[in-house]
């Protein structure tokens, strides 16, 4: 099964406009109770997830859905393996954060949508999220930590914000040092 493409702001040539305008349009909610069309949207985003093993996390926009649905890893981040069950992943449709707590973290993020490049963002150690699950019933839950970093940085994604509008240090590969300094300068 071809896994779908994740959109990308780049490729080696430049800008991906007609990505970036998917990837920089707000999401819409998904409508409740949950159609057909939108478990057809939520399978395949579990199945692009699923077809990956370098995500912790997947927003539906990332594959060009324009839908609130994200897909994430809670559990076995170090481990680079594949997701052995349904227990592994959660799917949050229509998320928001309802409580955020601690002290910001600043750590280096990747995203599959901003290739090749880590940048320094601050998130909330702690956060509730009331969502639904994939099968439309409500839910309320409190993540921590990585998990709860996973989801914020998702959840930008639902509102058309990437890791490289935080403005942290950027961190690239030496190699492509003259493609990122055009890339961001221009």
């Amino acid at each position: 099964m071809p896994k779908n493409k994740v959109l990308t702001l780049w490729n080696n040539e430049g800008v991906n406009e007609k990505d970036t305008s998917i990837l920089r349009k707000k999401s819409v909610e998904v409508p409740v109770p949950l159609d057909k069309e939108s478990r057809e949207a939520i399978q395949k985003l579990v199945d692009s997830f699923l077809g990956r093993d370098d995500a912790s996390g997947l927003a539906a926009p990332q594959i060009g859905i324009n839908k609130r649905i994200v897909v994430f890893r809670n559990k076995d981040f170090d481990e680079k393996s594949k997701i052995k069950n349904s227990s592994d992943f959660e799917i949050l449709v229509n998320p928001r954060i309802t409580q955020a707590r601690g002290e910001k973290v600043t750590m280096a993020e990747g995203c599959l949508s901003c290739p090749e490049i880590q940048v320094e963002v601050s998130r909330f150690p702690e956060i509730k999220i009331r969502a639904l699950n994939a099968e439309g019933k409500k839910i309320s839950k409190r993540y921590l930590d990585y998990v709860a970093r996973v989801i914020q940085h998702e959840l930008d994604h639902l509102d058309g914000k990437l890791i490289v509008d935080y403005g942290g240090n950027l961190y690239y590969p030496k190699d492509k040092q003259e493609f990122f300094e055009k890339l961001f300068k221009g």
